[in-house]
């Protein structure tokens, strides 16, 4: 029995851009293109028209811009998965986006291939994000001084609510380890580590693991190779 399609809506206001998009992923047979959208506001109709499971955002469009829209279609009951779109590494507004609830984000100049893969991993549920470009975004914006300090106390503030256990599957997710993995380091099963982030993002009342693993760099969680550092 085939697979259903991923639904993918492509929103972008240079149409270069999305006929450019439609040439690279039109031909990847579990994918179906389901609209084009010039700003945010046409990408939120179009939303409830089409019921995408995946979203490629550009940020900076007329009208309404794609953080914005981010923030709104995350806040959607059955909401799709958002991917932006973005020409910059350290962009102060990817970090917002992902904040807001994006799964990830992909340079405008990456290969077919990997905006594909990107596609295909938001939609089965993964973050499109290192740990190490999380942490990138996070000292970019971050400030210093007193601005970063009461970035991480609140984050420590909002982190208090879990347990032992799920401050562990906190760090782990935060340092981009997939579900398996998670379990051989924590001696637990597969099973269980869905459990543990599925109960960790209703805690936080956060909308997915790039989320989690921002909370935990904002905490100084992973600052170093202890598991327990900043934990305290």
């Amino acid at each position: 029995m085939t697979a259903t399609p991923i639904r993918l809506l492509l929103v972008d206001d240079d149409p270069l851009v999305r006929a450019g998009l439609v040439l690279m992923i039109g031909g990847a047979e579990d994918i179906d293109i389901v609209g084009e959208a010039a700003d945010g506001a046409e990408a939120e109709e179009l939303v409830r028209r089409t019921a995408p499971d995946v979203v490629l955002m550009d940020l900076r469009m007329p009208s309404v811009d794609g953080l914005t829209a981010t923030r709104r279609l995350r806040a959607r009951p059955g909401a799709p998965q958002v991917v932006v779109l973005t020409t910059f590494h350290a962009d102060e507004q990817v970090l917002h986006a992902l904040r807001a609830g994006a799964a990830g984000f992909v340079l405008k100049d990456t290969p077919p291939a990997e905006i594909v893969d990107a596609v295909r991993r938001v939609a089965a549920g993964d973050p499109v994000l290192s740990p190490a470009v999380t942490r990138q975004l996070v000292r970019h914006a971050a400030g210093a001084g007193g601005a970063a300090d009461v970035r991480r106390a609140r984050a420590r503030e909002r982190l208090a609510v879990l347990n032992d256990r799920e401050r562990e599957v906190a760090v782990a997710v935060g340092r981009g380890f997939a579900n398996a993995r998670i379990a051989t380091e924590l001696f637990m099963s597969v099973a269980t580590v869905k459990t543990h982030v599925s109960r960790i993002l209703a805690r936080l009342g956060l909308g997915n693991r790039v989320q989690i693993a921002l909370l935990a760099h904002d905490a100084g969680w992973l600052e170093d190779d202890e598991e327990h550092q900043g934990l305290s």
